[in-house]
């Protein structure tokens, strides 16, 4: 029988296939963003007492009520933005989902949706499951006068037509390392102001900020949080991807929306995660102690790498940073990262694997992505084979 694929240029991702490699030669896999560590005992703890607690059947739909409420009691102590918990929060299957049913709850079939290149794999194939087309306005790459990626506003908004119906931004930015700053959303409000388009707001890495720098969410600004769905994980604010917990939040009249895709999908996520979750948050220390947390891993690694002719660049946000390889090699980054793994025995991921067109020129400026989320012995093995190439 014959199958027409629904996403025919889809293949094995670039995050399995350099993890395969980083398997097959023994390599130190700084590539794919996960840590190599566990969550707070404490948390572990919370999840295990709400199992003997009971809370182990359906929660509700939308998530379990005290995990809602966590939610935004955060949202409004760090955005000054109250959501509702009874039709603005909707709790899913890690951030994932969130984007997955935003795509699906509202992008039809033709309609155009702007992504900022380089971008998150997930965004292209669920926008064209969705029916939609995407549409990639690249960031300014880095340059001597100004050393990290940046959005030219002006051109995103020369790409929107009749067509677009969303614009997806991803701020702490996943490769770049990018935070948004305030003539961002100056520029953010300027567009909604003169364009009916909604705005998909990848922000789970809001709490991994460096430098005493701080996240600025859409939730902070009221002209754009009614037109945001605004995406967070607990997965990766609470060192637990496993997991798979993430969550939404956005105005009645677009949670309504997403809340139909949601529940015929997962339905709900599982209730003693949640739980526990909900438990741990009550203390605003577990998430207010990341940034210096994960700044000093940033710190380590980026202190290493300076002991090696790799060229790392600054990182605002996330847990990566970019280092320029242009003084080792002028190989194209795809194959200069299966070179690092095969011959030095360590995995990273190349930034050029975040665009539509991975082989074009624009998309390959000799940098490669490693991801600083490790034990410090782990660090250190790397850092010392890099110190070879």
């Amino acid at each position: 029988m014959q199958i027409k694929s629904k996403l025919p240029s889809v293949g094995t991702t670039i995050f399995t296939t350099m993890s395969q490699l980083a398997l097959e030669h023994k390599a130190i896999n700084l590539g794919q963003g996960f840590p190599d560590f566990n969550p707070d005992p404490a948390l572990i703890q919370a999840v295990h007492q709400a199992m003997l607690d009971g809370i182990n059947q359906y929660p509700a739909m939308a998530g379990y009520p005290a995990l809602r409420a966590a939610i935004a009691d955060k949202t409004q102590r760090r955005y000054g933005r109250l959501y509702d918990i009874d039709s603005e929060i909707t709790v899913t299957s890690g951030a994932t989902e969130a984007l997955m049913a935003s795509f699906q709850a509202f992008v039809h079939p033709g309609d155009e949706v702007i992504v900022i290149e380089p971008f998150y794999d997930l965004y292209i194939p669920a926008i064209q499951l969705a029916g939609g087309i995407p549409v990639a306005v690249p960031m300014t790459a880095p340059d001597a006068a100004v050393p990290y990626y940046r959005v030219d506003w002006d051109r995103v908004e020369k790409a929107i037509s009749s067509k677009t119906r969303m614009l997806v931004i991803n701020f702490p930015h996943n490769p770049t390392c990018t935070i948004l700053r305030p003539q961002d959303l100056d520029a953010l409000e300027q567009i909604v102001d003169r364009h009916p388009l909604m705005i998909l707001s990848d922000e789970v890495y809001e709490h991994l900020t460096f430098d005493q720098k701080e996240h600025l969410s859409l939730a902070s600004r009221p002209k754009l949080a009614e037109r945001a769905i605004i995406v967070s994980s607990f997965g990766k604010t609470f060192h637990a991807t496993g997991w798979k917990v993430g969550y939404c939040c956005a105005p009645a009249y677009l949670s309504t929306e997403i809340r139909k895709v949601h529940q015929y999908t997962v339905f709900t996520v599982p209730s003693p995660l949640q739980a526990g979750l909900a438990s741990y948050m009550q203390d605003p220390v577990t998430w207010e102690s990341l940034p210096a947390f994960y700044q000093e891993k940033r710190d380590y690694l980026h202190q290493g790498l300076q002991q090696t002719r790799f060229k790392p660049m600054p990182s605002e946000g996330t847990f990566f940073l970019l280092a320029s390889y242009e003084n080792i090699s002028d190989l194209p980054e795809l194959d200069f990262a299966k070179h690092l793994n095969q011959a030095y025995g360590v995995g990273a991921i190349p930034v050029s694997a975040f665009y539509l067109n991975p082989n074009s020129e624009q998309a390959n400026h000799r940098l490669l992505r490693f991801c600083f989320a490790k034990q410090p012995s782990t660090l250190d093995q790397a850092i010392e084979r890099l110190q070879k190439v």
